[in-house]
């Protein structure tokens, strides 16, 4: 890779802004959920803005909004559910784009098991990683076959989700990516099915965005760096087997059937304009919440979310 991945630790030596240089902390560790990023990086697009990127795999998962937030990161990939909490709660993070604009997450269940539909759920066991936002979906999801969580057990499965499945030792996980564990289990010889959290009553979402603070970021490095990311993202699209190829190369640990099919059914899923802003997503997503009893005090979509385009 041109880029270079470091560790969180590393960044408290970073300066927190530059006006080509910039940190970009990702959710987890490089996958094709950020194909864009890395396709952009290797095609020489961030070079074509004037832009030095350092993509940064955190250590946990929780810290990359924290760290933007800290304004010792440019930018953070996060999850739009989690901004609505964390904005609640007083961070200072704003979403400035989008890098996958569907949900993945998805209510997971072997095909062969108990569960045929959501209402074989009740007095069965769910596994379940991150408290809070998936607990509001599944019990939206519930509501739907006229359940509530009353009428299950949660288990906290930390992030073992498939194998947790797999064992028995749960009838359905929450919180499950349909790009990734169902093609984990697959490979594993073990047919899974997803029910779908925006076809089961929760208002979609998008999955994974940019967010930033909003009192220290730099609008103009951002907006080309969305700009690098958006003409990586039409490459995607138009050479899919190619652009599988740049991003495999990058490193030997993610050229493997597993990303190979993660990439092919993440492709329809990322954001053609990175920049754009549907308000009303959020907007209905912070109503939702509202609702779920876990957002007191709704924000304005404002203050939430910006379309650096339109400013």
């Amino acid at each position: 890779m041109k880029f270079r991945l470091a560790t969180l630790g590393l960044l408290a030596a970073l300066p927190a802004s530059a006006q080509d240089h910039m940190t970009v902390v990702l959710d987890w560790f490089v996958n094709p959920d950020h194909g864009p990023i890395i396709v952009a990086e290797e095609m020489g697009y961030f070079d074509a803005e004037g832009l030095e990127v350092e993509v940064i795999a955190p250590a946990d998962p929780a810290d990359p909004p924290k760290m933007a937030a800290a304004g010792r990161a440019d930018l953070a990939i996060s999850y739009q559910p989690q901004l609505h909490l964390q904005v609640a709660e007083g961070m200072p993070l704003v979403r400035v784009g989008t890098l996958v604009a569907t949900p993945l997450n998805c209510l997971l269940v072997l095909e062969d098991g108990p569960v045929a539909q959501i209402a074989d759920l009740e007095g069965r066991k769910v596994g379940f990683s991150v408290a809070g936002v998936e607990e509001a979906l599944l019990s939206a999801m519930l509501s739907s076959a006229d359940l509530t969580m009353a009428d299950i057990d949660l288990v906290n499965v930390n992030w073992s989700l498939s194998p947790a499945l797999m064992s028995g030792q749960v009838d359905a996980v929450i919180g499950a990516f349909r790009n990734f564990e169902l093609n984990q289990m697959e490979i594993e010889g073990v047919a899974g099915r997803c029910f779908y959290p925006e076809e089961e009553g929760v208002p979609t979402y998008d999955e994974l965005i940019y967010v930033a603070n909003p009192d220290g970021m730099d609008a103009d490095v951002i907006r080309r760096f969305l700009a690098a990311t958006e003409k990586a993202t039409q490459f995607i699209v138009n050479h899919p087997q190619e652009s599988w190829e740049v991003f495999a190369a990058t490193s030997d640990e993610l050229d493997d059937a597993l990303n190979a099919q993660a990439w092919v059914d993440t492709i329809p899923r990322f954001a053609l304009r990175p920049e754009a802003l549907d308000a009303g997503r959020y907007a209905r997503f912070e109503a939702f919440l509202e609702a779920s009893g876990l957002v007191t005090e709704p924000r304005p979509v404002s203050a939430l979310a910006v379309d650096l385009g339109a400013q």
